[in-house]
């Protein structure tokens, strides 16, 4: 009983439309085994199957309950589907344009907006700090040096990163102002 409560949510996260596959890339390995333990067979699949002259067995063949392995060939929803996909027009986009400004790498996507990213190092560590044209700023990664601590303060407008040891901290001040990127970096104490 507890096994089967504690799967409840993984299973229920787990259905999918009958007759469609889950998309193995995005799910998770200990819930793909229990999604192709589990899944609910297709109406068709409760009724025998009799191979017609033409078809062979392994087109026909139904997956059984109790297999834990995938059969050798995998059911498709559409048999006469194509086995492979032509790319669309939303799959072939252009790589963003990447420049540097004011020591910026800046990246330019195809609707106009900018991305920012610069590296900051101090004596008391080292932030990457990221600034989107629409105003916010991220921190991307923040790493101390030895025997400093790292804090975050702000908000996704206004950021603040400390590097701080006893009476002694590096700040790096970052906001969007004026339409550009504005970073002030600053030591307080010996």
């Amino acid at each position: 009983m507890l096994s089967s409560f504690a799967l409840s949510p993984v299973l229920n996260a787990a259905k999918t439309d009958v007759g469609a596959l889950p998309d193995l890339g995005r799910v998770p390995a200990a819930e793909v085994a229990v999604t192709t333990k589990t899944e609910a067979p297709s109406p068709t699949a409760t009724e025998p199957s009799v191979p017609a002259d033409d078809e062979s067995e392994t087109a026909t063949a139904q997956p059984s309950r109790t297999s834990r392995k995938p059969t050798s060939k995998p059911a498709t929803a559409d048999p006469t589907a194509p086995a492979t996909a032509k790319p669309t027009a939303a799959a072939t986009t252009t790589r963003p344009t990447t420049t540097t400004e004011d020591g910026w790498t800046v990246t330019t996507s195809d609707d106009g907006v900018k991305t920012y990213v610069k590296t900051f190092t101090t004596d008391g560590g080292r932030a990457v700090i990221k600034m989107i044209s629409d105003g916010t700023v991220y921190l991307v990664t923040a790493t101390p040096a030895d025997g400093y601590t790292v804090e975050k303060n702000g908000s996704d407008v206004n950021l603040a990163v400390y590097f701080n040891e006893t009476g002694h901290s590096f700040i790096i001040h970052a906001q969007w102002f004026n339409g550009a990127p504005f970073v002030e970096v600053s030591e307080v104490g010996e």
